[in-house]
C-alpha cells in the first residue's frame, strides 16, 4: 500500500509524542533519583523506562526467576532496590507497581530475574511478594491540611478538612492520610504512626503521635533527627536512682594500688567534661614505662542491673554540636567516674613497658586509685610544647612540663613505628561549628590537630593494643575492634581509579598487600597534590570497622591485636572489656562464663555506634544548612569531593558540602564509574577539581545544600 504524505505526518507526530513522553519519564526518574541519591547508570535508567526487550511483566514465577530476601530501599517516586542478604551480589530493581507496599528499611521477600538489555548489559528486575519484617512503624514529616468535600477527621477543624503527611525522608513515596492530627496545624513537623495491615501491603493512613513544632525550625528538625535515629535522651527514675547511689559510694583501698607519687594528668579538649583517661610516663634505661589510667566505670555499673541494661541499650554517648547525650547519667559520667584534677578516683591502670623503638615488652593491668595533678587542654599543651606559651600557661604546666617533654619524645617514636607498620591516616578534616549566644551557628572552621592531640592518640592506641594482646594471649574473652582488608570488588574499583589519576597501584594487587602499600599510595597522592581526593576514594573502598568477640587484625592500623579499653564512660565496648578484666583477669572467674557476654556486647556496640554516627552527622549537617541559609545566591570556590551517577558533591573551605544534580548541569554528562568522572564532550569533572559554584538552596528539612555550576 502506498503511503501518503499525510500518513507519514501522522506517523512522525505519533512517534514524536512517544519519544517526548519517554523523555519526560526519564527526566522525572532522573530528578527522583537525584533526590534520593541512589546510584544508577544511563542504561539502567533506559531499561527502567522501557524494560528492554527481555524485561518481564508477568506476575507468575517463571523458571528463570529466583526467590530471595533482603532490605528494601525506597525512593520518592515509588520504585526501589533490594539489597539481598545472600545470593546475587547486586541490588535488585523493583518497579513502582511491584513494591507490594514496602517502605524503606523493610525486610522483604522478592522474586527476581536477571536479563540482558538491548545494549548487551546484564540487568535485574524483581517484585516484592511478602514483607517479612517492618523496618519502621512511624514516619516523620510535615503535616499538610487541605479543604475537601469529604468529612474531616478527628482533630481537624470541622467538616471538609483533609490532612496528609509529606515525609521528610526522600526515600518514602507514601503520603499517608492523617486520621487524627492531635492538634497539629498545617506546616507542623510531626511524628505519625502508620497503620499497616500485616498482610504485606499497607493502609495509607496514620495518626499524629507527637508534634515537634514548625517544620522549618531548628528545634523541630533537631527533635526529628533524635527521634528517627532512635537516640534515647532521658533516663528512667530507676536508672537515675541507682546511678546516684553508686556515685555516692565511698572509695576503698581494698584490692587497689595507689599511684600517689606518680605524676598523672589528663589532656582533653577544652569543652570535655567526661574525662576518662589520664597518662603518666617514666624513662627507663632501655625504654619507657607508659601508664594509661582509665576511669574504672565498671565498678559503678553492677552486672544485670538497670545501669547495665541501660549501657547495653545506649551503647555510646552521642556528641552533638551544642550538647552531649551521655551513655550514663551525669552524676557518673561528669562526676564520680570523671578523672577530675585534684580528686581521688577509681581507675584501671595499664602499666606498659616499651623498648627503645616503642615495642610492647610487658603489660600489667591493676585496679587503682589515682589523683590527676592537672586538667590539661590540647591547645595549651600545644603551646607549651611549641614554646609559645605565655607566663600564665607556663605556671599552670610547670610541675608537669618535664613529663610532657618526655611524652613528646615517646610520641615521635610511636608515630614512626605506626608509619612503618602501615598506619593509614585517612582522617578527613572535621568541622568546628561556633555558636552565638542564641545557639545559632555564627561560623564554621576546620578542626586543627596538633602534637597534643596526636600524642594522646598514640598513647591510647598503644594501650588498646597492649590490653588486647594480653587478653588474647591469656585466653580471656574481649570485645575486639576489627577492620577487615578491602573486598575484591571495592579494591578493583579503587585500582581503576588510581590508574586514571596516575598513581602506582600494582602493590595493592598482591595477595599479601598490607596497610603499608596503601600508605604508599597516600604518600604519592600527597606529593601530587591530590591527597584529599585519594583519601576520600580510599576511605570508600575500605570495609567498615566493627566490634567482634573474635580477634582479627585491624587493617587500617596495621595491628594484629586491638580492642577499645580507654573510653568506658562513653562506650559500651570499653566498659565490657573492663568488666571482663575485673571478673576474669583479676578475680579469676572462668573465661567461658563471659564469652557470650563479649559476643552480645560486640553486637550491641556495633549497632549503636552506627546509630550514633548517623545522628551526629545529621545534626552537624542541620547546623551547616542553617549557617548557609543566609548565603543562598552567593558564589564560592569549592572542591569536587565526590562524583556519582546523579551529580557531584562539592565541598567549601568551611567543610560545608552540597550536591550539583546532574539534571541541572549544562550539557549531557555521562558518569564513568571506573575513574569516577562526569564527562560532557571535552568537559570532564573529577575528584579534587576546583570549581566555581553558586548556592541555590539550603533545605533545612532534609539537611542538604544544592549548588549550581558557574562556567
Amino acid at each position: 500500500m502506498k503511503r501518503t504524505k499525510k500518513d507519514f505526518t501522522k506517523f512522525t507526530k505519533r512517534n514524536t509524542h512517544k519519544r517526548r513522553t519517554k523523555d519526560a519519564a526519564k527526566r522525572e526518574l532522573l530528578r527522583a533519583v537525584a533526590e534520593t541519591e541512589v546510584s544508577y547508570s544511563g542504561i539502567v535508567l533506559k531499561d527502567t523506562v522501557d524494560f528492554g526487550r527481555r524485561g518481564r511483566t508477568s506476575t507468575k514465577r517463571r523458571s528463570d526467576e529466583t526467590v530471595a530476601r533482603g532490605i528494601f530501599s525506597g525512593s520518592k517516586s515509588g520504585f526501589g532496590f533490594v539489597t539481598l542478604e545472600e545470593g546475587y551480589d547486586r541490588d535488585i530493581f523493583i518497579p513502582e507497581d511491584k513494591t507490594h507496599g514496602a517502605l524503606d528499611g523493610d525486610f522483604v521477600e522478592i522474586i527476581y530475574h536477571v536479563f540482558t538489555s538491548r545494549e548487551g548489559v546484564e540487568k535485574t528486575e524483581g517484585r516484592v511478594t511478602k514483607i517479612v519484617q517492618y523496618g519502621r512503624d512511624f514516619i516523620i514529616g510535615t503535616l499538610v491540611t487541605e479543604r475537601s468535600a469529604h468529612r474531616g477527621q478527628k482533630g481537624g477543624k470541622g467538616r471538609g478538612v483533609y490532612a496528609y503527611l509529606e515525609p521528610d525522608d526522600a526515600k518514602i513515596a507514601l503520603r499517608p492520610r492523617i486520621t487524627d492530627t492531635a492538634g497539629a496545624k498545617n506546616g507542623d513537623k510531626v511524628i505519625v504512626k502508620i497503620k499497616r495491615d500485616g498482610l504485606g501491603g499497607y493502609s495509607p493512613e496514620g495518626y499524629v503521635s507527637s508534634v515537634l513544632g514548625k517544620a522549618e525550625s531548628k528545634e523541630a528538625n533537631y527533635a526529628a533527627i533524635l527521634a528517627e535515629c532512635e537516640i534515647p535522651t532521658e533516663f528512667s527514675e530507676e536508672e537515675l536512682s541507682l546511678a546516684r547511689e553508686k556515685a555516692a559510694m565511698p572509695l576503698s583501698d581494698e584490692g587497689r594500688e595507689r599511684f600517689d607519687s606518680t605524676v598523672i594528668f589528663t589532656i582533653d579538649g577544652a569543652g570535655a567534661k567526661d574525662l576518662d583517661d589520664a597518662v603518666s610516663l617514666r624513662r627507663l634505661k632501655d625504654g619507657w614505662q607508659l601508664g594509661v589510667h582509665i576511669a574504672d566505670v565498671s565498678s559503678y555499673v553492677p552486672e544485670k542491673s538497670a545501669l547495665d541494661r541501660l549501657v547495653m541499650n545506649r551503647g555510646t554517648s552521642v556528641y552533638f554540636t551544642d550538647k552531649v547525650v551521655p551513655m550514663l547519667p551525669e552524676c557518673l559520667s561528669n562526676g564520680s567516674c570523671s578523672l577530675n584534677a585534684g580528686e581521688e578516683k577509681y581507675a584501671l591502670s595499664a602499666i606498659i613497658n616499651l623498648d627503645s623503638e616503642g615495642g610492647i615488652v610487658k603489660t600489667k593491668i591493676v585496679p587503682s586509685i589515682i589523683k590527676s595533678r592537672l586538667r590539661g587542654v590540647y591547645s595549651e599543651v600545644n603551646e607549651i610544647l611549641a614554646g609559645t606559651a605565655d607566663a600564665e600557661l607556663k605556671e599552670k604546666y610547670r610541675a608537669v612540663k618535664p613529663t610532657l617533654k618526655k611524652m613528646e619524645e615517646l610520641y615521635h617514636v610511636l608515630a614512626e613505628k605506626s608509619e612503618a607498620r602501615g598506619y593509614l591516616d585517612m582522617s578527613i578534616d572535621e568541622a568546628v561549628i561556633l555558636l552565638g549566644e542564641d545557639g545559632s551557628p555564627v561560623d564554621i572552621v576546620r578542626a586543627e590537630r596538633g602534637v597534643g592531640e596526636r600524642m594522646i592518640e598514640q598513647f591510647m592506641l598503644t594501650a588498646n593494643e597492649a590490653v588486647a594482646t594480653l587478653l588474647s594471649q591469656s585466653g580471656i574473652p574481649c570485645v575486639y575492634r576489627v577492620h577487615e582488608s578491602p573486598s575484591p570488588d571495592k579494591l578493583e574499583s579503587f585500582v581503576e581509579y588510581l590508574k586514571h589519576v596516575g598513581i602506582r597501584y600494582t602493590p595493592l594487587l598482591d595477595e599479601d598487600a598490607s596497610g603499608k602499600d596503601y600508605a604508599a599510595v597516600l604518600k604519592e597522592a600527597e606529593e601530587k597534590g591530590i591527597s584529599a581526593a585519594v583519601s576520600r576514594t580510599m576511605l570508600r573502598s575500605m570495609m567498615k570497622a566493627k566490634y567482634s568477640e573474635v580477634r582479627m587484625p585491624h587493617f587500617g592500623l596495621g595491628i594484629d591485636y586491638y580492642c577499645h579499653f580507654t573510653s568506658p564512660i562513653r562506650r559500651l565496648s570499653d566498659l565490657a572489656t573492663h568488666r571482663i578484666i575485673h571478673k576474669v583477669l583479676i578475680e579469676g572467674k572462668r573465661p567461658e562464663a563471659y564469652a557470650s557476654y563479649a559476643k552480645r556486647a560486640a553486637r550491641a556496640a556495633s549497632e549503636t555506634e552506627l546509630r550514633a554516627l548517623n545522628a551526629e552527622r545529621r545534626i552537624e549537617n542541620l547546623y551547616k544548612v542553617i549557617y548557609m541559609q543566609d548565603r543562598v545566591g552567593e558564589s564560592f570556590d569549592a572542591t569536587v569531593s565526590s562524583v556519582t551517577s546523579f551529580g557531584m558533591f562539592c565541598e567549601l573551605d568551611n567543610t560545608c558540602e552540597g550536591l550539583i544534580p546532574i539534571s541541572e548541569m549544562p550539557g549531557l554528562f555521562i558518569f564513568n564509574e571506573g575513574d569516577l568522572t562526569l564527562c560532557s564532550g571535552k568537559l570532564i569533572y573529577r575528584l579534587g577539581d576546583t570549581v566555581r559554584i553558586r548556592l541555590e538552596e539550603a533545605d533545612i528539612i532534609r539537611g542538604k545544600l544544592r549548588f549550581s555550576l558557574i562556567l
